[in-house]
């Protein structure tokens, strides 16, 4: 009789190399961005990355379109102020490290209340009962003063009880680095869990859920379980925000906030473990910093978010993937040229059309400081005919030039593509 010997799994340095760059990354950030300023930026991007990956847990990996994520950050961000206050007055016996996984378990303990009902359905359905559930908290976050403290808010102080080696978490830094713990920790069990066999079978519930119901499965209980797991790590995130600001308001489970975790995870890259990461990043350059530089950043957000719909829905990390791939075969350097055409031509289009939507917004909000606005080190004057006629027309020519070397990149794409899957045959012949 025959004996298996069972064998160990091959020693994977590559990813335990990126994971130590991830690390590293956290640790080194704020000695490069020193000021507080970039403190601010990257505590938020922490924040974010957990959020948008604990979404990320329903929509990626088990196909669950969700309009409320934010209920389970903010109602965990509630929890997490009020019981820094706790602290704070005596009555809750723990450092204020632990603070963040009170808001996770509260939001866990919400998730698994309201995905006991939400989950029963799928699709459409689910997206809909979810989008309902997440006005109804808002509506009461107004309606609730002694819980959700009305239009003010909650407000707590993380400086307090005895400091541990020296952290008070007083300094910016001190909550960076907080932030930053939970932050590797959070990223590496949530990607643990996508490689579980329940991780697996939440992937084949949301491919194929007749399949998985005829080989004896529960979808909707395996829907569940990653409802409240993903509720867990929305709850760390607000409570994470809850000590960075030390101040909740009801904008947090605002309809805007699950809107922004949907649109900033699908523009990173929904399909991939790492899309949500650089969505997150994206967010918070967005609302933190782009916002600053033009009055009109949604709707340049809006454009952004339609044209990766139209042309790459997979998002960004759907694009360095396919480059990656194109790179292992050794084609990418032939489409350097391309891609330095594709940027020129699009700048030149995205300038004519910034310019005449800065001078829009120009027209109907800041009309009274005068005709004239400052534009890419021009001065256009936006009662002028001349000035939108030559918008237009670097409009208009940014767009000709793009779509021909749109075109030209497309035929030297379907040949490269051509060319692997030729190699990829003789690799693998059957």
């Amino acid at each position: 009789m025959s004996q298996t010997i069972p064998t160990s799994k091959p020693f994977n340095l590559g990813r335990w190399v990126i994971w130590g760059m991830f690390a590293l990354v956290l640790a080194v950030a704020p000695l490069l961005f020193t000021g507080g300023l970039g403190l601010t930026v990257l505590s938020q991007m922490g924040i974010a990355i957990i959020a948008c990956l604990s979404y990320n847990l329903l929509l990626g990996q088990g196909g669950m379109l969700s309009f409320g994520h934010a209920v389970y950050t903010g109602l965990g961000a509630f929890v997490a102020i009020h019981a820094l206050n706790a602290v704070t007055g005596g009555s809750l016996p723990i450092p204020v490290s632990a603070v963040p996984l009170v808001g996770g378990f509260a939001g866990m303990g919400f998730a698994a209340l309201f995905g006991y009902v939400t989950t029963r359905k799928s699709g459409t359905t689910f997206a809909m009962i979810t989008l309902g559930l997440g006005e109804l908290v808002f509506a009461m976050s107004l309606m609730i003063p002694e819980f959700f403290g009305g239009e003010g808010g909650v407000s707590g102080n993380r400086v307090t009880g005895s400091p541990f080696m020296g952290i008070t978490y007083g300094p910016a830094i001190q909550v960076y680095y907080l932030i930053a713990v939970y932050t590797f920790i959070s990223v590496v069990a949530m990607f643990a869990f996508t490689r579980t066999p329940l991780g697996r079978m939440l992937n084949a519930v949301r491919d194929n859920p007749e399949r998985v119901e005829f080989v004896g499965y529960n979808t909707q209980r395996i829907r569940y379980t990653a409802f409240i797991l993903a509720g867990f790590f929305a709850g760390i995130s607000g409570g994470l925000g809850a000590l960075n600001f030390e101040i909740v308001t009801a904008e947090v489970v605002h309809a805007a906030r699950s809107g922004a975790y949907l649109l900033f995870t699908f523009l990173g890259g929904a399909t991939f473990f790492f899309g949500p990461i650089i969505g997150a990043v994206l967010m918070v350059l967005a609302f933190v910093l782009f916002s600053e530089f033009t009055k009109a950043w949604l709707l340049y957000l809006g454009l952004i978010f339609l044209f990766m719909v139209m042309y790459a829905p997979g998002g960004i990390a759907s694009l360095i993937m396919m480059n990656l791939r194109v790179a292992m075969y050794g084609k990418l350097r032939g489409l350097a040229l391309s891609y330095v055409a594709l940027a020129v031509t699009g700048l030149i289009a995205l300038s004519g059309a910034a310019a005449m939507i800065e001078m829009t917004y120009h027209l109907q909000l800041s009309s009274s400081q005068g005709p004239d606005i400052a534009f890419m080190g021009l001065l256009l004057n936006t009662t002028g005919l001349e000035t939108w006629l030559g918008a237009a027309v670097v409009l208009a020519i940014g767009l000709v030039l793009f779509e021909i070397a749109r075109r030209r990149f497309a035929q030297k794409w379907e040949g490269i593509q051509a060319f692997i899957e030729k190699q990829v045959n003789k690799e693998d012949p059957q």
